[in-house]
């Protein structure tokens, strides 16, 4: 789903962005509620940021990635932990893009999002490569989604991928 965002970014820079689980919901200018196999999941566009939040019989887990006041927990590189019943892996990448390929890569990106039944876009006035976009998939009892900020005034382009499934048994 590709939506219009009727405001402009609440993060400015790609370095802007920290990371944090299990906060409250934050308000959302576009949302997508699934219902896949592994359980239910909330995709949400805050901004230039991102929530979702998942629950699973195993238990319920919610991420954020956006800027926060007072937060001290930049945008992690990698993260990997056990959350209750739930093992939940994070990992983030900042590329930095020459003009052309970040419009080639955005256009791409929108495209896969836009066309996704899993997928949520939101896509700021004033720059058509200014965007924050979210795709969910499940499968081998796994929930997974993955993240793109984009940041056109600085050719970057923050991703984010996460996978959450249940702990194995003994562990």
């Amino acid at each position: 789903m590709l939506t219009t965002i009727q405001t402009s970014f609440t993060d400015t820079r790609a370095n802007d962005l920290a990371w944090a689980l299990d906060r409250e919901p934050l308000p959302s200018l576009a949302t997508l509620d699934l219902e896949l196999r592994g359980g239910r999941i909330q995709l949400r566009v805050l901004g230039a940021s991102h929530q979702v939040f998942v629950d699973r019989s195993e238990g319920t887990c919610s991420e954020t990635v956006a800027c926060m006041p007072g937060s001290s927990t930049p945008l992690p590189l990698g993260v990997s932990k056990r959350l209750g019943n739930l093992a939940y892996e994070f990992a983030a990448r900042v590329e930095s893009l020459s003009a052309g390929s970040f419009a080639g890569r955005a256009q791409e990106l929108l495209a896969l999002v836009a066309e996704h039944p899993h997928g949520l876009a939101g896509v700021f006035p004033g720059d058509p490569h200014a965007f924050t976009a979210l795709l969910a998939q499940c499968g081998d009892g796994q929930i997974q989604w993955r993240t793109w900020h984009a940041y056109p005034q600085e050719r970057r382009l923050v991703a984010t991928r996460t996978r959450i499934s249940p702990e194995p048994h003994g562990t």
